[in-house]
C-alpha cells in the first residue's frame, strides 16, 4: 500500500482542524491542558548582572517576536526570553521621578512593535516604553495613574492588553478588597495620562483567595470571532489555581497547580496565539529544597478523544483510497 505524504498530512490537518473548530467555540477548556515544560530563568542578566530575574512576578507573550518578556518584583528591569526560558536580552528601569520607593513591578503586558506596559503595584501606576536591548527605560516619560487609593502591598498584580477595537486593558487588584477592572489608558509624560478603568464584575464570583495575574484571550487564533475571545485567564496564588472566566464572572474551566508547583509562588500568566499558556514563578523561598532560580512553566492543550477519532477516520479514508486497484489509479 502506498500513501502520498502530501495527502496523509492534508488528511491529518483536516481531521485535527474539524476537532479544533468543534471544541473552540466558547472556551479554552483548561481541563484539557497538561504541563509540558518547566524551565529555569537566569538569576541575573544585563551589564554586570544589574537586572535581576529573581521573584519573577509577571510575564507577557510578544506575538510579533515569538518571545516572552518577564519582570521580577525587585523592579530592576525587563528580560526577554525564548519560549523555553533562554535569556535573549534585557533593559533596565529608571524610576527617577515616579515616586516609587519599592519599585514593585507585578504587572506586564505587550502592545506590539516592541512596546510594553509595566505596572507598579503599590502606586497602581502603569508605564509604557519601547524595548531596546541593553538600554534604559525612563518610566516617567510615558505613564498613567490608574488609582490614587492607598493599597500598600495589595495593589495591582496584573495587566493585560486587548488589541481589538482600538485597544483596551484589563487589570486586577490582589486583595483587601479584590478587584478586576477594564477600560482604556492613555500615557503621557510625568505619569499624566488618563484612565477609564472601572470594575468589570464582582471578583467573589470566581471564589479565589487572591488575584495574582490576568490575561485576555482575544489573541488566541482558535477563539477569534467567537464568544471565547472575550474570556479571561485569572491566576490565584492564594488558591494555586488558574481559571478561565467570562467578563461577567462565570468560571468556565480551571487548572489546579497545587501539585505542579507546591513550593514556587506562581504570579504571572500569558498565552500565545496557539493557546499555549506560560506562567512564571518565584524561586523557592519556603524552606523546601531550595531552587535559586525563578521558573517558567508551560501548559499545552491535549487533543480531546474526538480529535483522535477524526484523525483515525482520516487515516482509514486514505487507506481505502490507497488500496484501489492500480488500474483505477492510472490517469
Amino acid at each position: 500500500m502506498r500513501f502520498k505524504l502530501k495527502s496523509l498530512v492534508l488528511g491529518l490537518l483536516l481531521a485535527g482542524g474539524f476537532a479544533s473548530a468543534a471544541s473552540a467555540a466558547t472556551s479554552l477548556g483548561l481541563g484539557n491542558y497538561t504541563v509540558t515544560g518547566n524551565y529555569a530563568l537566569d538569576v541575573q542578566t544585563g551589564l554586570g548582572g544589574s537586572i535581576s530575574g529573581l521573584e519573577a512576578s509577571a510575564v507577557t507573550f510578544a506575538s510579533d517576536r515569538g518571545t516572552l518578556f518577564f519582570v521580577g518584583d525587585e523592579g530592576t528591569g525587563v528580560i526577554e526570553v525564548s519560549l523555553t526560558g533562554q535569556t535573549l536580552g534585557s533593559m533596565s528601569f529608571d524610576w527617577a521621578g515616579t515616586g516609587s520607593t519599592k519599585h514593585d513591578t507585578e504587572a506586564l503586558t505587550y502592545l506590539g512593535g516592541g512596546v510594553l506596559v509595566v505596572g507598579e503595584e503599590r502606586l497602581v501606576d502603569a508605564y509604557r516604553f519601547s524595548f531596546g536591548n541593553g538600554g534604559t527605560a525612563v518610566l516617567t516619560n510615558s505613564g498613567v495613574s490608574i488609582s490614587n487609593a492607598v493599597v500598600g502591598n495589595s495593589g495591582m498584580e496584573g495587566i493585560s492588553y486587548d488589541a481589538r477595537n482600538g485597544g483596551s486593558f484589563v487589570s486586577i487588584k490582589q486583595e483587601a478588597p479584590q478587584d478586576i477592572l477594564a477600560g482604556t489608558l492613555t500615557f503621557a509624560a510625568g505619569v499624566s495620562g488618563t484612565s477609564t478603568m472601572a470594575s468589570l464584575f464582582d471578583p467573589a464570583l470566581m471564589g479565589l483567595a487572591t488575584l495574582s495575574d490576568v490575561q485576555v484571550l482575544s489573541g488566541v487564533t482558535s477563539l477569534a470571532g467567537t464568544a471565547g475571545a472575550d474570556n479571561l485567564l485569572v491566576f490565584s496564588l492564594g488558591s494555586q489555581r488558574l481559571v478561565e472566566v467570562t467578563r461577567t464572572g462565570q468560571v468556565l474551566s480551571s487548572f489546579d497547580f497545587s501539585t505542579v508547583s507546591p513550593n514556587n509562588a506562581i504570579e504571572g500568566v500569558t498565552i500565545d496565539q496557539n493557546g499555549v499558556i506560560y506562567l512564571v514563578a518565584e524561586q523557592v523561598q519556603n524552606g523546601a529544597s531550595l531552587d535559586p532560580n525563578s521558573r517558567l512553566f508551560v501548559l499545552s492543550p491535549v487533543p480531546e478523544p474526538e480529535t483522535y477519532a477524526l484523525m483515525l477516520a482520516g487515516l482509514v479514508a486514505l487507506a481505502v483510497k490507497g488500496r484501489r486497484p492500480a488500474s483505477a489509479r492510472r490517469d
